[in-house]
């Protein structure tokens, strides 16, 4: 007991210290690290006007549009995606956006709104797109209810969600359609105003002046400070706003086939072109698909519609000779001549399909479905409408609208049966044709321009970079960024090598592709987390090795001076000199004092009008135009000098005349008010996202 009692003594305050410690750090952790910890990353991928957009929901919405845009089709690439993220954001944003108008407006859209516009007598156009009848193309309001009807009878759901996502897209369009009604209703161009306006018109000046042009003083005797131009900047801020972006220049180390790659290649294609020799057409298919890189296309080609290099030479090809090698793109190409014939370039062709059974369980079985198409055959050979028992039998609903009616060329994309009899035979010619699909009733209809189609076979192979092509490209690439870890480094080498510099510049936040690489998508996200003048290590893009250095950091707002410095010193330096030039014409008295002031000609304008900004000698200069209606000179007066876009001016009017274009303030104001109808709908929304406060973190994600 004296020893515990010692430990007490002795390590009670100790102990303490370590309970509390322990209590802190629990506290700490739940504060850093736990679900609503101070440094949790966030999961908003963006904001409108406050409302925020979590990823999992982004994510849907990409995953929605995706299905959408793909269309059944189990291909997904990565401009389908990149398409669906803008998509699904721009969905978003209009979404947040304009349900705030219609919130503050108090517009709504009623069940008895949606429902008159599926029973009601003018349906929504939606709704009359989805119930129409293919046949007479005019709506189907019978259909339309029995499907309403039947939709308490789906037991798997599909149909109710369905009608909802449709009720949600007539809701969706009713009341951007209120809210755009009731901008268009403010649209008005008062007739006061449109007289203004034709008295402004009305009238066509004949001018004399002197024009001393900006390139009389040489750019070289303007001297510029930094100062002046930012100060411009300043004063002229809505001219220089900028988005965010970054800049970066890189070095790309292409992966491109050796003088040994090509060997390599070459080799493997003599060997395969032994055979190819030799083999007979009955075999040629399999050897080819299992050869080269271009399957075989056992279909004839019209020689107008021949489209590979060396053309001339194929064509002249007899058959059964080979032809090469010859470069197509990046194949190395055989070429071996099957055979040739004379065939149709176009033939119109009608046809009735029934189909037979397949893997899918379609169609009819073999024999029963013979039976039919033989059946009619004899109808049609015995004089029945050929259209009529499209409509009434035919299984092909692609060419059902059109009387089972296609046009086949010998490059056409069809079943191989189907294509041989319709390129020939001749016109006139019924038969029934076996395919993959069924029993096809041909007729050919029509044939036009009978010419030469060849059959040929090409042994094509790739010439690809080995292994040791591409090692080799990386580690040149990967040298390069161990030994310039800083933009100067970096430039230095470039110039000392002779190596090609290239730039990427206004690099957006949520940009895939660069011009030159590619999609980019790694290089972009490092242009953002990365510092001005950071070099990246070497990022791997197909077939090229990449090192890259940050070489601009953009954030939005006003340009920066070394961003905008050409245009703005061009504008500083034109205000410069349209001062000394005013200078030295001071307040003229008369053209011919300015004339002397300045040693430039007197000149003439004629038919100015004030609603035109040009002038034929001049060019754009609406100062000058502007100068030539103003009344308190008149005809009487010079005007004061004029700043103009490519000179200074001083301007006498010698007359005013009619313009010859009666107009009256009712049609001026409608033209107007059109105008401004038509910039609404292409407008409005740019305008609202405009002042509305938009926070786009999406390229933190992805």
């Amino acid at each position: 007991m004296s020893v515990i009692q010692k430990i007490r003594d002795k390590y009670a305050v100790v102990i303490v210290v370590v309970i509390c410690l322990a209590i802190v750090s629990f506290l700490l952790q739940d504060a850093f690290f736990g679900k609503n910890s101070l440094i949790r990353r966030s999961t908003v991928v963006g904001k409108v006007n406050g409302e925020e957009l979590e990823f999992s929901d982004y994510q849907q919405m990409i995953k929605t549009t995706e299905d959408r845009m793909r269309q059944g089709q189990n291909v997904l690439n990565d401009q389908i995606t990149e398409q669906a993220r803008e998509s699904a954001w721009n969905q978003f944003l209009s979404k947040q956006i304009m349900e705030s108008q219609y919130n503050k407006l108090g517009l709504a859209v009623t069940d008895e709104e949606i429902k008159d516009q599926f029973t009601g007598k003018n349906p929504s156009p939606i709704v009359t797109q989805q119930f129409t009848d293919e046949k007479t193309g005019q709506f189907d309001r019978a259909r339309m209810q029995q499907v309403l009807a039947s939709i308490n009878q789906d037991k798997t759901g599909q149909m109710r969600a369905g009608l909802l996502q449709l009720e949600d897209y007539i809701a969706q369009s009713r009341i951007s359609q209120k809210y755009l009604s009731l901008i268009k209703q403010a649209v008005y161009y008062p007739k006061w105003l449109a007289e203004k306006q034709i008295q402004d018109n009305g009238q066509l000046a004949s001018i004399s002046y002197v024009s001393v042009p900006y390139a009389t003083i040489a750019d070289s005797t303007i001297k510029l400070s930094d100062s002046e131009l930012n100060s411009y900047i300043n004063s002229h801020k809505e001219l220089f706003k900028t988005e965010e972006s970054r800049k970066v220049d890189y070095i790309s180390f292409n992966v491109v086939p050796s003088a040994a790659d090509t060997a390599a290649a070459l080799k493997v294609l003599f060997e395969a072109k032994q055979e190819l020799d030799t083999i007979s057409n009955t075999d040629i298919a399999a050897f080819i698909n299992r050869n080269s890189d271009l399957p075989f296309y056992d279909s004839y080609v019209a020689k107008s519609a021949l489209m590979v290099p060396q053309k001339d030479t194929l064509l002249s090809l007899p058959n059964g000779a080979v032809f090469g090698p010859y470069y197509d793109n990046n194949l190395i190409v055989f070429a071996k001549m099957i055979d040739r014939k004379l065939l149709p370039d176009s033939v119109k062709v009608r046809h009735i399909l029934i189909a037979t059974q397949n893997q899918q369980g379609g169609g009819l079985p073999d024999s029963i479905a013979k039976a039919r198409i033989d059946s009619i055959e004899r109808a049609v050979r015995g004089g029945a409408d050929f259209k009529a028992l499209v409509e009434q039998y035919t299984d092909d609903v692609r060419s059902k609208p059109t009387g089972g009616e296609y046009d086949v060329t010998p490059s056409t994309d069809f079943l191989k049966e189907f294509k041989d009899f319709a390129l020939e035979k001749s016109k006139g010619t019924i038969g029934v044709v076996k395919t993959l699909a069924g029993y096809h009733l041909i007729e050919i209809m029509d044939q036009k321009n009978v010419g030469q189609a060849v059959k040929i076979a090409y042994l094509a192979k790739p010439v690809s970079p080995s292994r040791e092509t591409d090692s080799k490209a990386y580690a040149e690439a990967n040298e390069f960024a161990a030994k310039n870890r800083d933009w100067k480094t970096f430039e230095k080498n470039i110039q000392q090598n002779g190596l090609n510099k290239r730039i990427a510049d206004n690099l957006r936040p949520m940009d895939h592709t660069i011009p030159g690489i590619g999609q980019a998508r790694e290089l972009v996200r490092w242009a953002y987390d990365a510092k001005k003048g950071d070099v990246s290590n070497v990022f791997t893009f197909d077939n090229n090795y990449v090192v890259a250095v940050l070489t601009a950091v953009r954030e939005e707002g006003v340009a920066a001076l070394e961003d905008v410095r050409p245009s703005v010193e061009a504008e500083v330096r034109k205000n410069k000199k349209a001062a000394q030039i005013i200078e030295k014409i001071q307040s003229p008295a008369s053209l011919e004092a300015v004339q002397k002031a300045t040693n430039q000609p007197v000149q003439t304008a004629d038919n100015i009008s004030f609603g035109t900004p040009f002038v034929a000698s001049l060019g754009f200069e609406p100062r000058v135009v502007g100068a030539a209606f103003n009344k308190s000179w008149g005809t009487a007066k010079v005007s004061a000098p004029i700043e103009g876009n490519a000179g200074v001016y001083v301007v006498k009017v010698n007359a005013f005349q009619p313009s010859g274009q009666p107009q009256d303030a009712k049609s001026v104001s409608r033209v107007y008010e059109q105008s401004l109808l038509s910039a609404l709908d292409q407008q409005l929304f740019s305008v609202l996202k405009k002042l509305s406060k938009v926070e786009d973190n999406r390229g933190k994600f992805f």
